[in-house]
């Protein structure tokens, strides 16, 4: 299943939920799955937990800065859908891309927050398949681990907003497991870092190091990861320094270090906020947006890398 939010404009108010199911190799009709009135919903997730719920979890308001979560669920795969069931103020969900939920049923969400010139990560955690939630953060980027973070470089552009303004962070965090009881979470962040970011978690989840940046470009831009039955790590992400193409694959053994192995897309345009998961057969599963106008899935098997 695919899930989007789609409308005249981003941030109007007939932006809705939307969603396709795959099956039979080919994909539904889209399906208008949430709409809130007389304002804008944003960043759908998909996930399982481990009493066998789908779950959808969403954000609405006028934009980032004032978003409250929204979440659904579903027994038969999408079919039908409980009712909407809106969150508590300052809990999100996952904010963008899939939680990581562990063996043991735990949910690891990585959410953010986006202030006037702020930008924060944080993990919302639960053992209840999602009932309640312990939150752990901020997780930030010290201002000496940002090579690029001194006034004066390339603003980031705060979405929603009308004009551009100078904001330090990081957002839109993906968590892995690296092994035993470390988690990493690999994190989008601002223009003026330009660097995908990481942070680590030797307890399940449970606390969480300060960020820093590895060698990977982030242009501000979404990305994921995922964790190989081997424990290799594969990210999505624009391997660039401005803009959102190339839209590319990169495979690390360590977590650390990044092979780029795969380019999904090289041609002038946006290619932008890809989600990523792994499949029964040891292939990928990726959706992206494509030039803002339409949602792409690609299969990606992962023989040879």
């Amino acid at each position: 299943m695919a899930a989007w939010f789609g409308g005249s404009a981003e941030g109007n108010p007939d932006v809705g939920i939307w969603g396709a199911l795959h099956s039979g190799g080919r994909w539904s009709e889209p399906v208008e799955l949430v709409r809130e009135p007389g304002v804008a919903c944003y960043n759908p997730v998909l996930f399982h937990t481990r009493d066998d719920r789908l779950w959808l979890y969403y954000k609405f308001g006028p934009d980032p800065a004032g978003w409250t979560a929204g979440r659904l669920w579903s027994l038969d795969e999408g079919e039908s859908w409980s009712p909407t069931e809106h969150l508590p103020a300052g809990l999100y969900g996952p904010i963008r891309v899939k939680p990581l939920v562990l063996l043991d049923g735990t949910v690891v969400s990585g959410t953010s927050v986006e202030s006037y010139r702020s930008w924060a990560v944080w993990i919302e955690r639960s053992t209840d398949n999602g009932v309640t939630w312990t939150k752990s953060g901020p997780i930030t980027v010290p201002s000496e681990s940002c090579g690029r973070g001194v006034e004066g470089n390339a603003p980031a552009e705060v979405p929603g907003s009308s004009d551009w303004r100078f904001t330090d962070g990081i957002i839109q965090p993906s968590v892995v497991v690296l092994g035993d009881s470390h988690l990493r979470l690999y994190a989008r962040s601002t223009s003026r870092i330009g660097k995908v970011c990481v942070a680590d978690s030797l307890d399940s989840g449970t606390t969480w190091s300060q960020a820093s940046p590895i060698d990977v470009p982030n242009p501000n831009s979404g990305i994921d990861a995922v964790t190989l039955h081997d424990g290799r790590v594969i990210l999505i992400y624009n391997h660039t320094d401005c803009g959102r193409t190339p839209l590319n694959l990169a495979v690390s053994n360590d977590g650390e270090h990044f092979r780029m192995i795969h380019v999904l897309e090289d041609q002038r345009g946006e290619y932008s906020y890809p989600a990523m998961i792994l499949g029964s057969h040891e292939e990928l599963h990726i959706t992206y947006t494509w030039n803002r106008s339409r949602i792409r899935y690609i299969r990606v098997p992962l023989e040879g890398f």
